[in-house]
């Protein structure tokens, strides 16, 4: 911002005038009058940002820098009094008679606030919420894997599986119309183009609940498998990890779910917001889900629980583009606790 310049006050030095006494025999009484001038206060202006309706209002965000004032006041008429020849001006401290004019304070533009910017909304891992592709190689997906009779090899799986949380590592989530018989079945975990990256794991144990091996139930279509330990001793969690089970949670999640296709060597993955088909199941519309996708697991976006697996309702439907899942609560839970007490 410009400073403005005060002028300083030249000082003057005034003299009272020499007086002359002549005597002059014609006057009695003498009287001299000596004029003096009554030194006025200069007026000192103060600088000030100039204001008028003429100028332009300052653009809004821009610091507003005054427009330079010059300071008014005239010397006083000094022309009836004797003057001495002029000195050079000094520079000196204002006088009591002479106040110091104020600094003018300096003009701080107002900052200016950012307009805020929404902030793009972030797509769901797998693409936008009801778009179907192969599932990235994360960590949540290399806990899902295909199930295979005999050799691990294309073309040889049937049925999607997801490793399950639990204190013995060795428990899996699928539909329970997969599989009733573990003779010959191998889990793969991660499995991609006819390799498993992370192993393979037997399948040693089926468990379902009554009212799907006595019944068929569609709203008990899930089962949980356990595993042997691998040829290296390890359990399944501790390779891959495991999804937590979800129990009672709303029908209006949103899940990212997994399948393996019969005719593919990927998985796939799509998320999406699920609905409530009945008062046990849930449905959720996700393209291109054919045969083999059977057991693939519904995880939420919002806990990360697993909430369900296709199955259920029509075996988890008749058309590729819409999934059910029997819907997950104090059933799942006891059957989940049997397992894990059978695999202890």
């Amino acid at each position: 911002m410009g400073q403005h310049r005060r002028r300083t006050p030249r000082r003057r030095r005034f003299l009272a005038p020499t007086l002359v006494t002549t005597v002059l025999s014609v006057l009695t009484v003498a009287v001299v009058v000596v004029g003096t001038h009554s030194l006025t206060p200069r007026a000192t202006a103060v600088a000030s940002p100039a204001t008028s309706a003429a100028v332009a209002p300052p653009v809004p965000g821009t610091p507003t820098v005054p427009a330079a004032v010059p300071v008014t006041g005239t010397e006083p008429s000094v022309s009836a009094e004797p003057s001495e020849p002029s000195e050079p001006s000094e520079p000196s401290e204002p006088s009591a008679s002479e106040p110091a004019a104020p600094t003018p304070a300096p003009t701080t533009a107002a900052p200016t606030t950012p307009a805020p910017t929404a902030a793009a909304a972030p797509t769901p891992v797998g693409g936008p919420l009801g778009t179907t592709a192969t599932a990235p190689a994360t960590p949540e997906a290399a806990t899902v894997g295909a199930l295979f009779t005999g050799a691990v090899r294309p073309g040889n799986h049937f049925c999607t599986a997801s490793v399950l949380h639990s204190t013995t590592g060795n428990l899996l989530l699928t539909a329970a119309h997969c599989l009733d018989d573990p003779r010959g079945v191998v889990f793969a975990p991660g499995y991609r183009d006819g390799k498993a990256p992370y192993g393979t794991w037997r399948v040693t144990a089926v468990h379902t609940t009554t009212g799907w091996s006595h019944n068929g139930d569609p709203d008990e279509d899930f089962a949980v498998l356990e595993t042997a330990a691998d040829a290296a001793g390890r359990r399944v969690e501790d390779v891959v990890g495991g999804n937590t089970l979800g129990t009672d949670e709303p029908f209006g999640a949103t899940v990212r779910l997994y399948g393996y296709p019969a005719g593919g060597e990927s998985p796939l993955l799509c998320s999406n917001t699920t609905g409530r088909q009945s008062a046990y199941q849930r449905v959720v519309d996700c393209p291109d889900y054919p045969g083999g996708t059977s057991g693939g697991p519904w995880i939420s976006t919002a806990t990360g629980h697993v909430v369900g697996a296709i199955g259920g309702y029509q075996q988890g439907g008749d058309t590729d583009n819409t999934s059910y899942s029997a819907y997950f609560d104090h059933t799942v839970a006891s059957l989940y606790a049997e397992a894990a007490a059978a695999a202890s």
